[in-house]
């Protein structure tokens, strides 16, 4: 049976959002929390418990804010796994830039300082940013995150408690067992035992990380599967089962070492089956985050056909095939070589140049090129100069107009293969379909508009 995608209800105001709490509507979760005063815990708005009395709920636009004011994460919705706030990957601006950055572990591995660096403001001016829109700052966001790393490697892994404190971010054993009983209300030996994930029994390490990835609304797995059929790179990428059952399965290059994410085609739930293998886990934070952005998890498939959908030239295909995504890629700088040079000229950058993996898994054996290893290279030497000296960005924090700009101006790049960069390896949302209509009406989702014609013919 087909999900009708019916908008959410208008407004952001706290009755409003009361509204979605009370009738337990998922389409918020993510989008903000709320928080109940009588019992000091904090909530997704689909939560199954009782519904709270208005006047003792309070609402917090992320799970770091509720944390801020001394709430605890519930523990029958698990509030800290929701889908992100498809705003921020809308936004182009330093709060939503910011935030993805802080996503892909820029404040673990580099502090605030680093962060500031990347968005060109002072350590200030995006505390004050920051705390002003989102109710927490920078290192409040990322300690919430490594709470959440955390609990999933105690309740799937059976790796030592000190490991996973280190593998999670944190500085120290201690602050990690503080923020543990800050936010959960449990000590980390106490939340292991608990089996809220229902990823089943604790796997060791060389199984890699099992993982459930959340998305908001239905899922158009099929046709994202078929599209990541139809790009995967041999050596670096494989697809294999039959349709409506598929696995796809990659290699990653990470701040710390390599990885192999596979993801499951067909879900059980409002989910996806995912599967880790990391050689440093610190890096476990970045890979989850860079699957997400490959498979579009985090969007929001109601305010698209809410948009879409009220335009004549597509409510058909809007109403047909709910949940339709705009994938990303796990590898943006990769993505935006093999763009430019076609498949086969990268299947045979993989074997000259890429990075043999110690252990091969099925038909994975590299891991693309660094642009560094690329520079002399006849095709793919320009843009691979510019990856390389940073004169083109593709970062999740990367300035999207500042880019359009640098990649206009990159030797051998179309406008058609640099729309295609910007939403891909941008994640931009909001990319004028090349070559095919383009509307107004249609902002900030014309990158979705493009999907529905394109997979439409």
């Amino acid at each position: 049976m087909t999900e009708t995608l019916t908008p959410p209800p208008g407004g952001t105001d706290e009755d409003t959002r009361y509204e979605a709490v009370s009738s337990r509507d998922a389409r918020f979760d993510g989008v903000f929390f709320f928080a109940v005063a009588t019992t000091g815990i904090y909530c997704r708005p689909s939560c199954p418990a009782v519904t709270p009395k208005r006047r003792n709920v309070s609402f917090h636009p992320t799970a770091a804010a509720a944390q801020g004011h001394g709430f605890r994460a519930c523990r029958r919705c698990r509030p800290d796994a929701v889908p992100g706030s498809a705003e921020w990957n809308v936004r182009a601006d330093v709060v939503g830039r910011a935030v993805r950055l802080i996503g892909d572990g820029v404040v673990d591995r580099e502090g605030v300082p680093g962060l500031a660096a990347r968005l060109g403001y002072s350590a200030r001016q995006v505390q004050r940013q920051l705390t002003a829109e989102l109710g927490a700052g920078p290192v409040a966001l990322a300690r919430a995150q490594r709470a959440h790393t955390a609990r999933l490697l105690l309740q799937t892994t059976g790796l030592p408690v000190t490991e996973i404190a280190f593998a999670a971010g944190f500085a120290s054993v201690r602050q990690f067992n503080d923020t543990i009983r800050a936010i959960y209300a449990r000590t980390p030996t106490q939340l292991r035992e608990e089996s809220g994930t229902g990823a089943g029994p604790r796997t060791a390490l060389a199984a890699g990380v099992p993982l459930r990835l959340a998305h908001r609304g239905p899922y158009a797995a099929g046709e994202v599967f078929d599209l990541l059929a139809a790009e995967a790179l041999p050596g670096v990428e494989e697809v294999v089962g039959t349709p409506g059952a598929r696995t796809y399965r990659r290699t990653l290059r990470l701040p710390y070492g390599t990885g192999i994410v596979s993801v499951d085609e067909r879900s059980p739930g409002r989910w996806l089956e995912a599967r880790i293998h990391l050689t440093e886990l610190r890096d476990l934070t970045t890979a989850v985050q860079r699957l997400r952005r490959l498979l579009d998890l985090d969007a929001d498939p109601y305010a698209v056909a809410e948009r879409l959908g009220a335009d004549p030239a597509l409510a058909a295909e809007v109403a047909a095939r709910p949940g339709v995504r705009s994938p990303g890629t796990a590898e943006p700088e990769e993505f935006a070589v093999r763009t430019l040079v076609g498949p086969e000229r990268a299947a045979r950058l993989v074997v000259a140049h890429g990075t043999p993996l110690e252990t091969p898994c099925g038909s994975l054996t590299h891991v693309f090129p660094e642009p560094a290893a690329l520079t002399a290279d006849p095709v793919a030497g320009p843009l691979a100069r510019a990856l390389a000296d940073g004169t083109v960005r593709l970062d999740p924090g990367a300035d999207r107009a500042a880019t359009a700009v640098a990649l206009a101006a990159v030797p051998g790049l179309t406008a058609r293969a640099a729309a295609v960069v910007r939403t891909r390896a941008l994640g931009d949302p909001d990319v004028a379909p090349e070559g095919l209509p383009d509307r107004p009406e249609w902002r900030p989702w014309r990158s979705y508009a493009a999907r529905y014609l394109r997979v439409a013919g």
